[in-house]
Order: structure tokens, then sequence, then C-alpha cells
């Protein structure tokens, strides 16, 4: 071979070497962030090629698939209850991708992940359509029910957790929206989701896990925690050292109490009335550190609570002075929480002070049914003792027979429970909202654990708005519905 043929034979094999490299970087290296580019209209195709598998509640689907004359979308996504579910499950839409539940699980539901890579060989050799897997969740659909019909109208949200185990028993929010409404690709479907992204109430908002409250009175179980803990308060009956009026740390402004007989009340008739000045002076007591300390064993301040649907984090300010931090230990300032935050706390003292990890997604399986992965219930902390926690229990329960919480008195079961009436805006301007938090007990221990706001009541007086009067009777239902299956 001469000289220059030999040169243009290396080349074109550089050319070919080159050809390779490129084709292998583009199909392994590439692959994952090409799949996932909002640009690559095949993934969305595939995802919509054949019917979706199903996301499963107490052994029935709540989603399906239905046929369409779409040339490019043969199937769309359905949904049953759709508006109830929403929080749950999420949506999956030919036009606006997918979320939650239907996002995260979107390659089980398709069939397109690798545990379900035999299936799909299997299909090839038999002629069978593929087929996506299931999503089964740990939610309870007489609970759901009960949230979603006990919310109707108002706006809130419930999250309702399984002490002993951290399963996701109900997760509700209000307004909220229906799936189906533009699960398509059509006008139809575009002007629905313009409106629902114009509502200025925010139906799509999973106000459960990523709408963040000052969560009122209901953090008053954390600083009696807190002030239990740290050897603060030894007998929960005994008189604390509590004035009247109790001036807020660093100012000359008392805090306003709005039950009597607040000065020197114990701790366990503080809780039971609701005395602001008993907490606030507990938390000043027990310190800033050791109440950030405290709310953080309880979860808060932690970014990455995932149910798989990742939850907003809840805050307890780490850098405030006293004055914010007595102000904090009553649940006003600068502390926010989700109600599934809430519902941990409650879910912890419950359980005799373990804290479980919440999750809603019980198992993965295969369209034929075989179970490709199953969650196990996992420790996540244990903030507070055995007998702390049978303390704090003690005074939860006298709330619900002597206190503010008595609408959610279940007759010949142990209820224990906290209101709250969470201030917010510039100089307390606006509506309250009403929170209620509470735990239902039997000899097994505790089946649930529940916490209800509700953020606005259409009709109600601003004098009227209570966790007592609006968010108990709520927590009441969900309990009785829990107790039911039991």
């Amino acid at each position: 071979m001469n000289k220059p043929l030999r040169r243009v034979a290396i080349f074109c094999g550089l050319l070919v070497l080159a050809l390779l490299i490129r084709t292998n970087w583009v199909q392994y290296v590439q692959s994952e962030e090409l799949n996932s580019d909002k640009n690559n209209k095949r993934v969305l195709i595939e995802r919509y090629a054949h019917e979706r598998g199903n996301i499963i509640v107490g052994g029935k689907p709540i989603t399906g698939s239905v046929a369409t004359e779409d040339k490019f979308y043969k199937y769309k996504r359905t949904y049953i209850d759709g508006p109830m579910w929403a929080p749950v499950t999420g949506y999956a839409s030919q036009a606006y991708d997918a979320n939650q539940l239907e996002k995260l699980e979107d390659g089980i539901l398709t069939g397109n992940d690798d545990r379900l890579f035999f299936d799909r060989t299997m299909s090839m050799f038999t002629g069978d359509q593929k087929k996506g897997g299931n999503v089964v969740t740990t939610l309870n659909a007489d609970a759901q029910k009960a949230a979603f019909k006990g919310l109707g109208s108002k706006k809130g949200a419930v999250a309702a957790i399984d002490p002993q185990t951290g399963k996701i028993l109900a997760l509700a929010s209000t307004p909220s929206y229906d799936p189906s409404s533009f699960a398509g690709y059509s006008a139809k479907d575009e002007k629905n989701w313009l409106a629902l992204e114009k509502d200025k109430d925010k139906p799509k908002l999973n106000r459960a896990l990523r709408e963040t409250y000052p969560p009122g009175s209901t953090f008053k179980v954390v600083t009696a925690a807190a002030a239990l803990e740290n050897g603060v308060v030894t007998d929960i009956n005994a008189a604390t050292d509590t004035p009247e009026p109790y001036l807020i740390p660093l100012s000359r402004t008392p805090m306003v109490n709005h039950a009597p007989g607040c000065e020197k009340a114990s701790l366990n008739e503080a809780l039971r009335v609701s005395c602001n000045s008993v907490f606030a002076n507990m938390g000043d007591k027990v310190g800033r550190d050791k109440m950030v300390e405290m709310a953080q064993k309880f979860g808060f301040n932690n970014p990455e609570v995932d149910t798989p649907v990742r939850a907003s984090a809840s805050v307890y300010n780490k850098t405030m002075d006293r004055g914010g931090n007595a102000l904090s230990s009553i649940g006003q300032f600068d502390t926010a929480t989700t109600p599934l935050q809430m519902a941990m706390v409650t879910a912890a003292i419950a359980n005799d002070g373990k804290l479980m990890k919440p999750y809603m997604v019980d198992q993965l399986s295969a369209p034929n049914l075989d179970v490709l992965q199953k969650t196990e219930p996992e420790e996540m902390s244990r903030p507070i003792s055995e007998k702390n926690a049978q303390l704090l229990q003690e005074m939860m329960e006298n709330v619900v027979q002597n206190g503010t919480g008595k609408n959610a008195r279940i007759d010949g079961v142990t209820i224990g429970g906290k209101t709250g009436t969470a201030q917010h805006g510039v100089g307390n301007s606006k509506r309250p909202y009403a929170w209620f938090i509470s735990y239902a007990k039997t000899d097994q221990g505790s089946p649930v654990a529940v916490a209800v706001v509700v953020e606005d009541s259409a009709g109600t007086s601003r004098d009227d708005i209570s966790g007592g009067g609006l968010a108990a009777p709520i927590a009441k239902d969900v309990m009785e519905a829990v107790l039911s299956k039991k």
C-alpha cells in the first residue's frame, strides 16, 4: 500500500473509532440524561403506548387506562375518585408530564423498570401486550374518605399514620383537582390545566406534604417533651413558677393567655386549657439549642423526609433570640410545619417515644403480581423516653377527656389530643388556622395518629375558628374509620 492510501485508511479508521466511541457514549453514558430530557417526546409516547399499571389501595385500583384515537398516544390515564386521591397519586398527563407517585414509580407503572425485564422478554415470545406493574399503597380507603369528606369545602389537609409501622393511612388536601381532567392532549385538557394554574386557591398544592403552617398550640406537646427530657419538669402535676402576667423574654410585652388559671399552672393543667405563658416559660428554661435538638428529633429541619413523595421541611429556627424561642415554643414566631410532621410528632408520642419513618408505598409488584420490592418498617428516631412518652399521653388524654379536645372523644376508646389555633399575618391580621392532633389507643397499642389543619372555612366567623370546633371532628371521623377496620 502506498503512503497516500495508508494515510487515508488511517484517517478513515480514526473516523470509525470516533463514531464507535460517540455511539457508546450516547447509548450508555448519556442514556439517562437523554431519556429524562423534557424535549425527548419518544419517552412520553412510550409512556402511553400501552396500558399503565395501577396504583392500588386496599386491594382495588384507584387508577386506570382508556384507549384513545390519538396517533401518538394510544392510552390515556384515568382516575377513580380523582380529587380525593390526587394528593396520593399525583397526575400522569400526555401534555404535562407526571408528578408524585405517577412520576416516582413511572418505571414500574410503564413496565420499563429493569426489574420487569423478564416480563418484557416473555411478552415478546408470547405475543402478549406489554404491561406495567402496580404500586400497592399503605392507604386506608375508609380513612381517606373520612378525611376528604370531613374537609369538604374547607381549605386544609389531613395526614394520618400508623404509629407502630409508619404506614401513611390517609393523606387528604382541599381544595383538590381531578387528574383525569388534563390527562390527555386536547384543547379541553389545556383549558383545564390553565384554569388550575390560575386558581388562587392552589388546588394542585399537596397541603398535607408541601405546605407549612404555624402549628400554634399543637406544638406545645414538643415543648412539653423537651421540658420532661431535659429535667425542667419532673412532675407534670406540680405547680410551675410561671407568673401572671408572663413577660416575653427581652421585652416588656406580656404573653396573652386565652384561658384562666394559668398562673403557676402545672404542665398537665397548662396543656389541658392551653396556657401560652407556661409553655413559653418552659421553652425559655429549656433554651433554644435544646428546643432545636428536640424538634429535630421529631423531624423538624429535615429536608429529606420521603414518603417516597418528598415532604417540605418543617422549621424550628436555630438562630433566634430568647424572645423568639419563647414564642416558637407555643408554635408561633418562625415555627412552621406540615400536617405530616405533626402527625409524626403525635405518632412518636403514641408509640411510647419511638418515631417510625412514614411511608405510603407498601410494595411494588409485577403484572403477574409477583412482589418486586416491599417496604419494611424502619425506625427514624427516639425523640423521648418511654416514661416521658407515657406522661405526654396522660396529658393529651386529659385534653380530650376534660379540656379543649372533647369533640374527638370516641366511646370505649382512649383518645389523646391537642387543639391549636395558629395566628398569622402582619399583626395576626389574617384568619387563624385551626389545628388538631390526636391518636387512638387500644389494648394492642395505637393504630392511628392524625393531624388536621383547617386553613380556611368559608362561612365561619373569626371568633368561631378553633381546633376543637373545626379540626377535632375531622380527626375523630378518621380515627373511627381506622378503628372500624381493626
